[in-house]
């Protein structure tokens, strides 16, 4: 008889567990699909193999295939950059996002998905920063881990 309440009880903790990781999983998931990256300071310093190089040695490569000069390659690429970036959909402000989180929580509640307490979890822990999302921030850089490293 220990042995089958033993193995009930072990059930009951999976069960449990697969309900919490699922509930934290979801809103983790669906923040990362929502989240643009962008780019870091130290990805455009210039130094040996930084972005900055080899988008000065793709210019140049393209200027004497094209028979222009650098310059104007360079010109060019920064004025498509620049209008790639005015065409982004602007990104939804914190209060929107966490509006959106607590629709779907509450929804995910109402469908027996989630407890009310498990919802209030998940809200918590974002808030407090456990994983990004609206109003959670994880280290210095936002992006996760102690240096900011996370993502990249």
């Amino acid at each position: 008889m220990s042995r089958t309440i033993r193995k009930k009880h072990l059930l009951a903790g999976l069960a449990t567990a697969g309900v919490l990781g699922v509930g934290i999983a979801a809103p983790t998931i669906a923040f990362a699909a929502d989240a643009t990256s962008t780019p870091s300071a130290s990805s455009t310093t210039d130094g040996p193999g930084t972005k900055a190089d080899r988008q000065g040695e793709f210019a140049e490569a393209l200027a004497k295939e094209l028979g222009v000069s650098a310059d104007k390659v360079t010109a060019a690429l920064e004025k498509v950059r620049e209008q790639r970036l005015a065409d982004r959909p602007e990104r939804p402000s914190t209060e929107d996002r966490q509006a959106a989180l607590k629709e779907r929580l509450d929804q995910a509640v109402k469908d027996g998905k989630l407890t009310q307490e498990q919802a209030d979890a998940i809200t918590k822990a974002v808030e407090s920063g456990v994983f990004p999302g609206p109003g959670g921030h994880r280290g210095p850089g936002g992006h996760g881990g102690p240096g900011g490293t996370a993502g990249k």
